[in-house]
C-alpha cells in the first residue's frame, strides 16, 4: 500500500494511550474528521459526560462457532459488572438499587428542576460505577436536597440505611483514591480494597513479609483479595469461588466454560481453562500461569481481556479493578501496523536509557487492532482506547505482552462530533496548521509508541521489587510518564519516516510535541475543579512531563510562556532541545524505576506534577466556558441476541443497539444482580 493511503488509516486506528482512563479523544481540543453519517454515534449528554454508540464492524464474518464465543465472553464480562460497584465504594450497590427503585417507580411530577437533578445524578453514578466521579475521584454532588430525596424514597416505598443515605450529601469518604503527600492514603481513599482501620503501613508490613516461591518471577501479592483487619489481625478476602464475591465468580465461570467449549484452537482453550482455575482457587500462581499461556495465544480471529487487573484505584496500587473487554481481531490493519512490534529492538538499542537499563532482547511485543464486542467493569462505561497486557514485569521480559488498539471506539469517537477548542488554545496560526494537519496522526502515534515500545522498554536492576514496593503510590504515574516519554522521544525522529509510517517526521513531531506541551500544562485542566490538587495518575504524569521539560529548558527559552491580550499560550522555540529534554527525563525516569529510588519520584512527582498554578486554571475554566461538549465520553454496549431453536440452540446471533444509556443500565442491574447480600 502506498504511504498515503496507509495514513489515512492510521487516523482511525492508532491509538492516543493504552491506559485505562488516558483518553485524547475526551479532551476534545480538535475537530476529528466526520466520514460516516449513516450511524448516529450519539446517544446523551449530561453534566460533564457524553454517552456515545458503538458499531461490530465484521460481525456478519465471524463463524457462528466465533460468534458465539464472542457471546460467551461477553455474558461473562457482564456477570462481574456488581464487583466493580462494590470495589468502587461499599455502599454503591445499596445507593444503586435505591436510586433505580425510585427512577422505576416514582409516579410524580417529573418536570420538575429536583426531579432533573435527581436524574442527572443517577446517571452521573451509572457512568461512574458509583457515587465518585470515574476520573477526579471525588464525590458527585447532588443538586438536590436530602429532604427532596426522602420525599421519593417515601413516595416509592424506598428503604436504604442511614449511613448509605447520609454519605450521598455529607463529607464523608469523599475521595474514592487520595494520593496526597504526607497523609495516609490508604484510610483517607474510599475505595473498597482495604477494611477499616486498615493503614498505609499495615499494607507496606502485611506484604514485606511475604515472598514468591521464584524471586525472578514475583507473584502479584493483594491482586485480588480486600485486605481487613479482624480482631486486630490482617487478613485477606480473596476473590474467588467460595470466596468473596463468589456469587458473581461462579456465574463468570459458567460462562468461561462455555467459551472454553467453542475456543479457537488449543492455545486458547487452555489459557480460558487457567482463567476458570484462577477464579475457582484465587491462586496467584496460576494466574501468572494463565497471564503466560493467554499472552502466547496469539493465533484466532477473537480474543478477551477478563479479571482483576488494573491497580490504579489502589492507592497503594497493589489490588486490580474488575475488567472485561472482549474483541473480535482486525488482522488486516494489524499487518500493517506490524511494523513496529517488528522493530522494538531498534528502539530499545537506540534509547537515551542507561546500558544497563535496556533490554537486551525484546521479547513478544504484538500489536493488534481489534474491534470491540463488549464492555464491563472498569472499562465500561468509561472505555480505555488501547491497552497493553499483562502487567507482570517479568512475564513482559520472558514471554512478551499484548498491545491492542480498540478500533472501532476510536472510530466512534472521531465520528461523534466536537466542540472544538483547538483555536482558542494554540498559540498562532503556525500551531495551528499543524495541529490540524499532522495532530491526529501525532497523537495516535504516541500511543501506538507508548504501548508498543514504551511498556515494553527498560528492565529492572538485579535484586530490586516491583515497583508498586519500591515506589509505592507513585508507581503507576512514573510508568505512564515512562511510557509517554518514549513515545515522545520517538516521534521527533526520522526512524519512523524510514518505517513508512509518516511523510514528514519533523512536522509530525513538532505537532505532537506543541499537542502534548498545551495539554499538559493547558488543556488538561479543565477537568480540575478551581483549586484541586491532580490526583489521578495520568494527569499527574502529563503535567510532570511537560512542567519539568519547561523548567529545565527556560535558560534557553526551549518553551516560551506568552501573554497576549490576557490570556496565556505555550510557544516550542526549539523542537531539538526539547527532544533532548524527553530523552534526559526518559534516561531518568527509566533509572528511578530501575534502582526503585522513591525519594527521587516523589521529588519528581509532588514538584512538578501535582500543584497547579492557580491563576492559570482559572484563566483556562474562564476561556473554556464558550464551549458546550462535555470534557468526557463513555459508550453504551451494542446488545447481542441469541437466537434458538427448538432444542434451545443458538442458531445464530444478532447485533442490536439498546434504547438509550437509562435503559441498559436498568437492564443490567436487573440481569447481573449477582451480589445481593454483599457488604
Amino acid at each position: 500500500m502506498k504511504l498515503k493511503s496507509l495514513m489515512y488509516f492510521l487516523i482511525f486506528v492508532l491509538l492516543f494511550s493504552a491506559c485505562q482512563d488516558n483518553k485524547k479523544a475526551e479532551v476534545d481540543v480538535q475537530e476529528p474528521s466526520m466520514t460516516e453519517t449513516e450511524f448516529d454515534y450519539n446517544v446523551e449528554q449530561f453534566a460533564d459526560v457524553k454517552i456515545l454508540r458503538y458499531q461490530i464492524p465484521g460481525w456478519d464474518n465471524l463463524s457462528l462457532k466465533e460468534q458465539k464465543l464472542v457471546y460467551y465472553l461477553v455474558e461473562a464480562g457482564l456477570e462481574g459488572r456488581d464487583i466493580m460497584w462494590d470495589q468502587n465504594y461499599r455502599h454503591n450497590l445499596k445507593i444503586r438499587r435505591a436510586l433505580e427503585n425510585v427512577y422505576v417507580n416514582f409516579s410524580g411530577d417529573k418536570n420538575t428542576e429536583d426531579w432533573k437533578a435527581f436524574e442527572v445524578y443517577l446517571k452521573r453514578v451509572w457512568f461512574s460505577n458509583g457515587i465518585h466521579h470515574h476520573y477526579s475521584n471525588d464525590k458527585l454532588k447532588p443538586d438536590f436536597s436530602e429532604a427532596y430525596l426522602t420525599e421519593l424514597f417515601e413516595a416509592t416505598n424506598t428503604e436504604l440505611e442511614q449511613e448509605a443515605f447520609d454519605v450521598i450529601f455529607n463529607d464523608k469518604d469523599s475521595k474514592k483514591v487520595n494520593q496526597a503527600k504526607g497523609v495516609d492514603n490508604v484510610a483517607l481513599s474510599a475505595v473498597n480494597f482495604y477494611g477499616p482501620n486498615v493503614t498505609n503501613d499495615d499494607v507496606i508490613n502485611f506484604y514485606k513479609n511475604k515472598t514468591s516461591p521464584d524471586a525472578d518471577r514475583p507473584l502479584a501479592f493483594g491482586l485480588n483479595s480486600q485486605l481487613v483487619k479482624e480482631n486486630g489481625v490482617l487478613k485477606e478476602r480473596v476473590y474467588k469461588s467460595g470466596g468473596l464475591y463468589g456469587a458473581a465468580i461462579d456465574k463468570i465461570v459458567t460462562w468461561l466454560e462455555k467459551a472454553q467449549g467453542v475456543a479457537e484452537n488449543q492455545a486458547q482453550g487452555d489459557a480460558i481453562g487457567l482463567l476458570i482455575d484462577y477464579y475457582k482457587t484465587g491462586d496467584l500462581q496460576t494466574w501468572d500461569d494463565y497471564n503466560v499461556a493467554w499472552t502466547k495465544a496469539t493465533e484466532g480471529n477473537v480474543d478477551y481481556i477478563n479479571s482483576f487487573i488494573e491497580v490504579y484505584n489502589d492507592p497503594l496500587g497493589y489490588r486490580g479493578s474488575y475488567e472485561n473487554i472482549v474483541q473480535i481481531n482486525d488482522f488486516d490493519m494489524s499487518q500493517k501496523m506490524k511494523v513496529l512490534s517488528d522493530n522494538a529492538q531498534w528502539f530499545e538499542d537506540n534509547s537515551p536509557l542507561m546500558d544497563e537499563h535496556k533490554k537486551e532482547n525484546v521479547v513478544g511485543v504484538t500489536y493488534k487492532v481489534v474491534t470491540v464486542a463488549g464492555e464491563a467493569g472498569d472499562a465500561s462505561p468509561s472505555t480505555p482506547i488501547g491497552v497493553n497486557l499483562p502487567n507482570s514485569n517479568w512475564i513482559r521480559k520472558e514471554v512478551g505482552s499484548k498491545s491492542v488498539s480498540l478500533g472501532n471506539i476510536i472510530n466512534a469517537y472521531n465520528n461523534a462530533g466536537s466542540s472544538g477548542r483547538l483555536k482558542e488554545f494554540v498559540h498562532d496560526d503556525e500551531e495551528y496548521q499543524l495541529e490540524k494537519e499532522y495532530g491526529q496522526l501525532a497523537d495516535k502515534l504516541h500511543t501506538a509508541l507508548h504501548e508498543v515500545i514504551g511498556h515494553a522498554s527498560g528492565q529492572l536492576n538485579p535484586g530490586v521489587g516491583e515497583t508498586k514496593e519500591t515506589l509505592k503510590n507513585y508507581a503507576s504515574t512514573l510508568e505512564e510518564g515512562r511510557a509517554d516519554l518514549v513515545g515522545l522521544y520517538y516521534l521527533y525522529d526520522s526512524k519512523l519516516q524510514e518505517l513508512g509510517l509518516v511523510d514528514d517526521w519533523k512536522k509530525v513531531g513538532m505537532a505532537a510535541y506543541d499537542g502534548y506541551i498545551r495539554n499538559g500544562l493547558m488543556t488538561q485542566l479543565i477537568r480540575l475543579n478551581l483549586g484541586d490538587d491532580v490526583e489521578e495518575a495520568h494527569m499527574r504524569n502529563r503535567q510532570w512531563v511537560s512542567a519539568w521539560v519547561f523548567e529545565k529548558g527556560k535558560e534557553d527559552n526551549v518553551i516560551e510562556k506568552v501573554t497576549r491580550d490576557g490570556k496565556t499560550y505555550f510557544n516550542i522555540n526549539d523542537y531539538d532541545k526539547l527532544h533532548d529534554l524527553f530523552g534526559q527525563l526518559l534516561r531518568e525516569t527509566q533509572r528511578i524505576k530501575s534502582e526503585g529510588d522513591y525519594e527521587a519520584v516523589e521529588a519528581l512527582v509532588e514538584g512538578y506534577g501535582v500543584k497547579v498554578d492557580q491563576e492559570l486554571h482559572a484563566e483556562v475554566l474562564e476561556r473554556n466556558k464558550q464551549f458546550t461538549s462535555a470534557p468526557y465520553s463513555g459508550f453504551v454496549n451494542p446488545v447481542l441476541v441469541p437466537e434458538l431453536d427448538d432444542n434451545g440452540e443458538i442458531t445464530a446471533i444478532k447485533v442490536t443497539q439498546p434504547v438509550g444509556f437509562p435503559e441498559q443500565m436498568l437492564e443490567y442491574s436487573s440481569k447481573y444482580n449477582n451480589l445481593p447480600d454483599v457488604n
